[in-house]
């Protein structure tokens, strides 16, 4: 009866993360014989790498912007401080189109514009992170939101140092651990988007259209009952 219950929708947070991370893979698998030896940025610069680049990159920022509404939706009638979770859709908003910045500007031919995809990425994404961990432990979803805050902050805490790391190496041109340093940072914030499983699987979205010009075009968002039929 659960299984029957659960949200399909609950299944796109692991699903972003898994698929991101296996394109990320491929690219460097393209390019590269040690996946671990140089930046994303530079293994998607030339093609055929870039293609898939890119297109991994439009990808993820399209599932990744719905994953940001769907989170929005649900928050917007338990918070005390809406604007938090405002601020949380603006900063994932803008981090994903940074991914398409990423994915389409490639390092040498638009650097400036590439540069600021990565800080829009990798700056609001730790910024929406931290705040997300907050909100889970205020509000406390179908009381699991204690542990999973736990968890949350504890990988919020690695995109941070992973994101200090990056940025210092980096600009020290000590690139084979900066490279590093990103790999870890991208794979520890995927592994952070894939816990919304577990606020996911509790709501459902719906949406209503009809024929009729004089009804609007609607949206409905429930809550579904974790508690078994007796």
């Amino acid at each position: 009866d659960r299984l029957k219950r659960l949200n399909p929708w609950a299944f796109l947070p692991p699903l972003f993360s898994i698929c991101v991370a296996a394109g990320l893979f491929i690219v460097c698998q393209v390019v590269l014989y040690n996946l671990f030896c140089d930046y994303f940025s530079i293994a998607g610069n030339s093609p055929p790498a870039s293609c898939v680049f890119s297109q991994i990159m439009n990808m993820g920022a399209f599932a990744g912007l719905f994953i940001a509404v769907f989170r929005y939706l649900q928050l917007k009638n338990t918070l005390y401080n809406p604007w938090l979770n405002t601020i949380c859709l603006l900063a994932f908003s803008s981090a994903c189109f940074g991914m398409t910045l990423i994915g389409n500007f490639q390092l040498f031919v638009e650097e400036q514009i590439h540069n600021f995809g990565t800080f829009l990425t990798f700056g609001l994404g730790t910024l929406f992170c931290w705040i997300q961990s907050y909100i889970t432990l205020k509000v406390n979803f179908k009381n699991e939101g204690f542990r999973t805050s736990i968890l949350r902050f504890l990988l919020s805490g690695g995109i941070t140092i992973c994101f200090i790391l990056y940025s210092t190496l980096m600009a020290q041109d000590f690139h084979m651990h900066a490279a590093r340093g990103q790999w870890s940072l991208v794979m520890l914030f995927l592994i952070f988007i894939g816990t919304f499983y577990v606020e996911f699987r509790h709501s459902r979205m719906g949406y209503r259209v009809t024929d009729i010009s004089a009804e609007p075009v609607s949206m409905t968002f429930t809550e579904m009952s974790t508690h078994s039929d007796t």
